[in-house]
């Protein structure tokens, strides 16, 4: 198991309250031994103007899926922050919703890698992104 940090998916609730994440109404949805999913809506808060899923909206699951499970691997005393973000829009998706699942690829000291699938509620594959997150110490 990846994760340090005791959690249950409502421990993340923190991360969408008031900010960009709630907005588009993102909401967890299970954690397993080495991933963290979450959906998100495919409606007029993640359309882009010719009416399909905007891929900005996209990089939003993915950072908030990736981000919010570095946070949960670390030991107590660090933190993480997102140094890159990368995304290959693959196929667009115009209702529904989407899923997001993110899953490391190295779990390093000072930094860390995670790759995020984001599929359709089909099982199509709309989005593969990969986040680089930097680990600090607490001030």
């Amino acid at each position: 198991m990846i994760w340090k940090k005791e959690f249950e998916l409502e421990d993340a609730k923190p991360f969408t309250e008031n900010t960009l994440v709630g907005h588009l109404g993102i909401e967890f949805l299970e954690k397993g031994e080495d991933f963290l999913s979450a959906s998100m809506p495919v409606d007029k808060r993640t359309h882009q103007p010719m009416g399909i899923l905007h891929g900005g909206a996209s990089v939003v699951l993915a950072e908030t899926l990736g981000s919010s499970a570095s946070n949960f691997t670390l030991e107590e005393g660090f933190h993480s922050v997102g140094l890159e973000i990368k995304a290959n829009h693959l196929k667009s998706i115009s209702s529904g919703q989407v899923i997001g699942t993110a899953r490391p690829v190295h779990l390093g000291r000072s930094t860390q890698v995670w790759d995020i699938d984001i599929k359709s509620e089909a099982g199509d594959l709309i989005c593969i992104s990969r986040l680089t997150m930097a680990v600090l110490k607490n001030r």
